[in-house]
């Protein structure tokens, strides 16, 4: 009984702050472009190489 005393806390702590970051990432513009970098391994650009 006293380990749920830690648990319970312990996954809300961590449960919020997988929350926190998710919603930073959101805001920050980490979804903005889902098909460009699923496009752009195909292109076959030449750098003068």
């Amino acid at each position: 009984m006293t380990n749920l005393l830690i648990l319970i806390p312990a996954a809300l702590f961590l449960g919020g702050l997988g929350l926190i970051a998710f919603v930073w990432s959101l805001r920050s513009g980490q979804y903005e472009d889902l098909d460009g970098a699923a496009m752009r391994i195909l292109v076959d650009e030449e750098d003068g190489e």
